[in-house]
């Protein structure tokens, strides 16, 4: 029988986000980046409460359907509490639907509440494998838990019943790197940018992103000079230049400059991580065009924290 959360307990959790990808990583880097948002959730005598400030706040759903609360309500059963009411307050500082991890940092977010508030049952391992569940892939949210940057997988069951299970390890980052993100004023669908990825890759191609995958993971730990080269791609970043070109102009003038320059996530942001700053002119153009540009530092892992309200 699940054990009830007495109420007035309050967690406040703060949740970095995150890029994925890091170029030829698809699906299997993942960095945690210096913007946050704060999701504290008090226990209360009944029904749902929820408030939202900041990014999204126009349009995003305020009952059962919000994703913070369906990772709250996730992570209490796996945990096995109940609460009898929640209010659930979203101060959300990373830009929606941009390539940052919004999503992932909402569900990471929730499933780290319930778990602040039911006394931290849970392992980290099962804070990784709820999170990811909600998006499919584990590289958004296991940075996002972890902090710092991510090798992750995920392992698909033989038996065709069981459901897949997320598996991540934290990746050390040499501490002179850190990220400029170039935000445009639109929103990209993960699962539309997706659609136009082919079904079948050349096996020259899979071998460019394979190399150039193990010299990212060398490039982000102790050799920093090695990120231009480290970040270059054949899988995924080209075929979303047609529907990315903001995107795609703004990877191809920053590499051209020299710059580690990729597609974070599914984009539109387009990131950049260097151990220098970035001219501030072509910084400056940025700007002019439109886009926001957003300083970074890497990040540490979330981070929850229990009172009393």
């Amino acid at each position: 029988m699940a054990t009830d959360i007495e109420v007035g307990l309050k967690a406040t959790v703060t949740v970095p986000g995150s890029s994925a990808n890091l170029g030829p990583g698809f699906d299997t880097l993942g960095l945690a980046l210096s913007i946050y948002d704060t999701v504290e959730v008090e226990v209360i005598e009944s029904g749902l409460e929820v408030e939202i400030f900041g990014e999204g706040a126009e349009d995003l759903p305020r009952d059962g359907s919000h994703l913070v609360v369906k990772a709250i309500r996730s992570g209490l059963k796996a945990a096995d509490v109940s609460v009898p009411g929640l209010r659930v307050v979203c101060t959300n500082n990373i830009p929606q639907s941009r390539g940052l991890g919004s999503s992932a940092s909402a569900a990471v977010a929730g499933v780290v509440a319930a778990n602040t508030l039911a006394g931290n049952p849970l392992s980290t391992e099962e804070v990784v494998q709820l999170s990811s569940a909600f998006e499919g892939h584990p590289d958004n949210a296991a940075a996002s838990v972890l902090g710092g940057a991510v090798v992750s997988w995920t392992e698909i069951p033989v038996d065709g019943v069981s459901h897949p299970v997320y598996r991540a390890v934290g990746v050390p980052v040499d501490p002179s790197i850190r990220a400029v993100a170039l935000v445009p004023n639109f929103h990209a669908s993960t699962n539309a940018v997706r659609q136009v990825l082919p079904s079948h890759v050349t096996h020259t191609d899979a071998r460019f992103n394979v190399s150039r995958t193990a010299v990212m993971t060398v490039a982000i730990q102790s050799h920093p000079e090695l990120l231009w080269e480290g970040t270059r791609d054949r899988l995924h970043q080209p075929y979303r230049a047609d529907v990315l070109p903001v995107t795609a102009e703004w990877v191809n003038r920053l590499r051209n400059r020299g710059y580690a320059a990729f597609v974070s996530g599914a984009g539109p942001t387009a990131l950049v991580l260097t151990t220098t700053d970035v001219d501030e002119e072509l910084l400056d153009d940025a700007r002019e065009a439109g886009l926001r540009v957003i300083e970074l530092e890497v990040a540490g892992p979330v981070r929850g924290e229990l009172t009393r309200a």
